[in-house]
Parts: C-alpha cells; sequence; structure tokens
C-alpha cells in the first residue's frame, strides 16, 4: 500500500467515526471556544471567570446557551423526579458543560459528570479544567436509550 492509499482511508475513515459522533459540528465549536478562552486567560484564574469569558465566546460565535441552568434528575426505578443539578453551561439544549479551575482534575468530577447525564435528558457532556497542568477537556456520553427513566415502553 502506498503513502497516497493510506491517507485516503484514513480521511474515509475520520469521515465515518465523525459522523457517528453525536453532534460533531457543535462539540467541534464548544472545544474550540474552551481553546480560545484557555489560549486567551492562561491558567490560575478563578472559575467564575472562565465561565465569564467561555459566555463572551459563545456570543461571539453566535452559539445559544444558558447559564447555570436548573436540570432535573430522575430516578433510574421510577422516573419520578428526585431533584435537580445546576451546571454552569448548557449548549444549544444539547451539551452539558461542566467548568473547574483546579490544580487538578480528580476521577470524582468525571464520575460525577457522567452521573448527571445518566439521571437528565441529556446525552452528552464535556467537562473541562482551566487550571490543570494541561488544558483537560473530557467528552462524556450516555445515550437516553441506556437510561430506564428515558425507554418509551410499546
Amino acid at each position: 500500500m502506498n503513502t497516497e492509499e493510506g491517507k485516503q482511508i484514513n480521511t474515509e475513515e475520520t469521515r465515518r467515526m465523525n459522523t457517528d459522533l453525536l453532534y460533531p459540528e457543535l462539540s467541534y465549536q464548544v472545544r474550540g471556544a474552551i481553546m480560545e478562552v484557555a489560549n486567551k486567560y492562561g491558567k490560575g484564574l478563578k472559575e467564575i471567570i472562565y465561565q465569564k469569558a467561555l459566555a463572551e465566546e459563545f456570543t461571539k460565535l453566535g452559539i445559544k446557551f444558558l447559564q447555570q441552568p436548573r436540570i432535573a434528575i430522575h430516578s433510574f426505578d421510577t422516573g419520578q423526579l428526585l431533584g435537580t443539578y445546576i451546571p454552569d453551561f448548557v449548549v444549544e439544549d444539547k451539551i452539558v458543560l461542566e467548568i473547574k479551575a483546579t490544580d487538578f482534575t480528580i476521577q470524582r468530577f468525571v464520575e460525577q459528570q457522567l452521573s448527571y447525564l445518566r439521571a437528565s435528558k441529556y446525552e452528552l457532556g464535556f467537562l473541562a479544567n482551566f487550571s490543570s497542568e494541561k488544558l483537560f477537556i473530557k467528552r462524556s456520553i450516555y445515550t437516553n436509550d441506556r437510561k430506564p427513566a428515558f425507554r418509551v415502553n410499546p
């Protein structure tokens, strides 16, 4: 196989993978906004500063978002409302974005975000930590077809 053929296969594979992604274009824009804010402001600031800077970046890009909305958390068994969770952002009513400004990204942050996805209507979440050694961005998916509270019984 020559190099040109290898590039074609990789390009085709990449295109196929991108079509399998949940909200690929919006995910790309959200990651870009996070990286832009990180590049502009560096690390070490308070979380609220990054939150306000991201809001400005989303506005500049024409991305619709809600800051600190209440998200219903439902029982896995009954579907009943158990309480609410307040993330930093919900982007385009599709992506939950939680931001941190801590020295370390601990596993509990990742697990907490996945738990919120598991118990809410949202399927895609991003966790961004602006103050870790390197910018940390974690994309998590938990689709509604795997959630007992959101399954439709025939």
